[in-house]
C-alpha cells in the first residue's frame, strides 16, 4: 500500500472543551505535507497523538501497519513499535543540555529501543555528515547554533530510520536562507521515500517546499504544482 498514515475523525477535548474534531485526512509515503491553521487551532496536538504522546477521545490513528486507538495509554509493544516508524522534532528542540550533539543522537536508539551502542553511534554519524554538521559531533547544545541545533533534532528524529518524520513549526526563528536550506534538506529527505508532516505559519514556505498543504479548519487537502 502506498499510504503510510491515515486519521480517521480525530476527536480530542480538554476539561469539556474540545481540541480537535473530526480531524481526518491521509498521507502517501514520500512528499512533504504542511499542515496550517491559526494558533490554537490544534496543530501540534495532531502531531502529539500521532506519535503517542498525547491520548486521544474518539476516531483511529493508522500508521502504515500500526493502529492507535483512542482511550486508554498505548500498550508498551505498541509505543515501542511507534518509536520506530515516527519520528518528531519539536519546535524548540528540547536537546539534552548536558549531553554532546552524539550522545543526543544516540540515547534513545539504545536505552529505549536496545540498539547496539557501536551501531548508533555509526549510524548518528552518518546523519550527521549528511546533514553537514559531522564537525559538532562533540558540541554541547549550548555551543550550537539555531539552525545546527535544529539538524541535530532532525537527526535525533531519523537514528531509527522512521517512514515518517514530523517537524513542530520548522521555520518559527528561521532567516530566509535558512528556510531554503530546510526546505531542501526535506525534499532530499523525502525523495528516500520518507514521508514529511510538518506544521507551520509560513505560507511562503509551505507553497514552496510542500507536496501537499493540509488547513485545519476543514482539512481540505490542496496539492501544489
Amino acid at each position: 500500500m502506498n499510504t503510510i498514515l491515515e486519521v480517521r475523525d480525530l476527536r480530542l477535548s480538554r476539561a469539556g472543551r474540545p481540541i480537535l474534531s473530526g480531524i481526518t485526512f491521509s498521507l502517501s509515503r514520500g512528499g512533504v505535507a504542511a499542515l496550517m491553521g491559526p494558533s490554537g487551532s490544534g496543530k501540534t496536538t495532531v502531531l502529539r497523538v500521532i506519535a503517542g504522546l498525547e491520548r486521544f477521545d474518539g476516531g483511529t490513528i493508522v500508521l502504515d501497519e500500526l493502529t492507535l486507538h483512542a482511550g486508554a495509554h498505548h500498550p508498551r509493544d505498541v509505543v515501542k513499535k511507534l518509536r520506530r516508524q515516527v519520528g518528531l522534532v519539536f519546535q524548540f528542540h528540547h536537546l539534552f543540555e548536558h549531553l554532546s550533539t552524539l550522545r543526543n543522537i544516540t540515547l534513545a536508539p539504545t536505552h529505549v529501543l536496545g540498539v547496539p551502542a557501536g551501531a548508533a553511534e555509526r549510524r548518528a554519524r552518518e546523519l550527521l555528515e549528511a546533514l553537514g554538521i559531522e564537525h559538532r559531533a562533540s558540541a554541547l547544545p549550548r555551543e550550537l547554533s539555531g539552525g545546527e541545533a535544529q539538524r541535530v533534532a532532525i537527526a535525533r528524529a531519523l537514528a531509527v530510520d522512521p517512514p515518517l518524520l514530523m517537524m513542530d513549526e520548522p521555520t518559527a526563528s528561521l532567516d530566509p536562507s535558512r528556510r531554503n536550506e530546510l526546505g531542501e534538506l526535506l525534499a532530499r529527505l523525502s525523495d528516500q521515500n520518507r514521508t514529511i508532516l510538518l506544521t507551520t505559519h509560513d505560507e511562503d514556505f509551505a507553497r514552496r517546499w510542500a507536496t501537499t498543504i493540509l488547513r485545519i479548519e476543514s482539512l481540505i487537502t490542496h496539492h501544489s504544482s
